[in-house]
């Protein structure tokens, strides 16, 4: 029912604005329009921040992307709860990246990427997954993970070479460093884990 004259005074009245003059009202409703996007934005901070810590990654949304770029680490965090959430590896993953600042990202990003250049010219070289400098390059791809994330086995990095190739996913991110990558990785990796008995 819209509110005619009569209606309008009854809800300033309510409001305590009877009396009061235009200029004060227009004062009051810039005062409180500027408190209302105030909120907003404190609401809108407070959303992102959960969003982070969700996922453990404490990044404002333009450190993210300068972090990872177009890649959402939040995309698949549900899985990996499900997955492997009950884990001792996946708690200490998530304790380690709530510490980690924009400039601990970028270092881990750097250095995981430099690893995977050095592993695509080996393989462009035609060095064997099986050779000792191969090898190695698998052992420092384990320390990496170890240092970054989670202390990492080698069943766990067995497990991981595994999913490299089976998973799509993450066989066309490796691969992006060049084709066939993700399974050169996984000789490697087997081939490391095997040289190392448990």
């Amino acid at each position: 029912m819209p509110l005619g004259r009569r209606g309008r005074q009854s809800v300033g009245q309510v409001a305590g604005f009877a009396g009061v003059t235009v200029r004060a009202l227009r004062r009051r409703h810039e005062l409180l329009t500027a408190r209302i996007e105030k909120l907003q934005k404190m609401a809108t901070a407070v959303e992102h921040a959960m969003e982070a810590r969700t996922m453990g990654i404490n990044l404002t949304p333009e450190e993210k992307f300068e972090v990872f770029g177009d890649h959402d680490p939040e995309q698949h965090a549900e899985e990996a709860e499900r997955r492997w959430g009950t884990s001792e590896a996946y708690r200490e993953s998530q304790r380690r990246a709530a510490s980690y600042t924009k400039e601990d990202w970028l270092r881990i990003k750097r250095e995981g990427e430099e690893l995977t250049a050095r592993l695509a010219a080996a393989m462009e070289w035609g060095a064997a997954p099986d050779s000792a400098a191969v090898m190695d390059l698998a052992e420092e791809h384990r320390g990496w993970i170890s240092r970054n994330h989670y202390a990492c086995s080698y069943e766990m990095h067995r497990g991981l070479a595994e999913i490299y190739v089976a998973d799509a996913r993450f066989t066309a991110t490796i691969d992006a460093a060049g084709p066939g990558l993700a399974v050169y990785l996984r000789s490697a990796i087997l081939a490391n884990a095997a040289r190392h008995p448990s």
